[in-house]
């Protein structure tokens, strides 16, 4: 397993507490909190946006890459089979949620709440395949001019808003270790500046499903 931190185990981090906090927040729902269910809709929308842009990003860029490295097709086969069991899962679990923002009612609540469950192992299990078996592969090249120039800066966000959602999602509950990992990676008032001026939305629209 990978002992060097990263920034694909930060973006790992936050899926996982994104979806352990949003399970949580599910199980104790109160029948016919429309309000509630609605917030949460929109907090696991943010989450399959932003796990969906991550994996397009591997899908594009960083297995091909790997595959120019020679590396185990076996185990680049098994990473797209994994992408695509994670997509069929958060779109099962997009409908499930719609539902429940659609009804508030506990029984909803509670179908979303077993769909999140499902999604956290699929996802899980991958997170962990990629940390586990890819990354070792990935590390002696983090800091080559080839990973740099046609991986790296190819899956940055496109755009400033795009920059700053990231960055508030990210940040949102971000532990101490991955906190100083961001910070010598991108300055502290960057950090600060777009993640709360870009990322507005973000912190309204958002981060109060977390904050409750």
């Amino acid at each position: 397993m990978s002992t060097t931190m990263t920034m694909n185990q930060v973006i790992h981090h936050a899926v996982r507490r994104d979806l352990e906090r949003l399970e949580s927040a599910l199980g104790s729902a109160l029948d016919g909190d429309v309000a509630r269910a609605r917030q949460l809709g929109r907090a696991y929308a943010n989450l399959q946006l932003e796990l969906t842009n991550h994996h397009e990003g591997e899908d594009e860029f960083v297995f091909p890459f790997l595959a120019t490295l020679n590396a185990a097709p076996d185990l680049l086969k098994a990473m797209d089979d994994e992408h695509q069991a994670m997509a069929a899962a958060l779109a099962e679990t997009r409908a499930a949620m719609a539902a429940y923002a659609s009804s508030g009612s506990a029984g909803d609540a509670e179908i979303a709440r077993a769909s999140v469950a499902r999604t956290r192992a699929v996802v899980d299990r991958h997170l962990s395949h990629e940390e586990n078996d890819l990354e070792p592969l990935l590390g002696p090249h983090l800091q080559t001019k080839q990973w740099k120039h046609t991986v790296e800066k190819k899956l940055r966000p496109t755009s400033l808003g795009a920059t700053g959602r990231f960055l508030a999602w990210v940040q949102d509950g971000i532990s101490d270790e991955d906190r100083t990992y961001l910070r010598s990676r991108i300055p502290p008032p960057v950090l600060a500046v777009v993640g709360r001026v870009a990322g507005r939305a973000y912190h309204r629209e958002i981060a109060p499903a977390w904050q409750r």
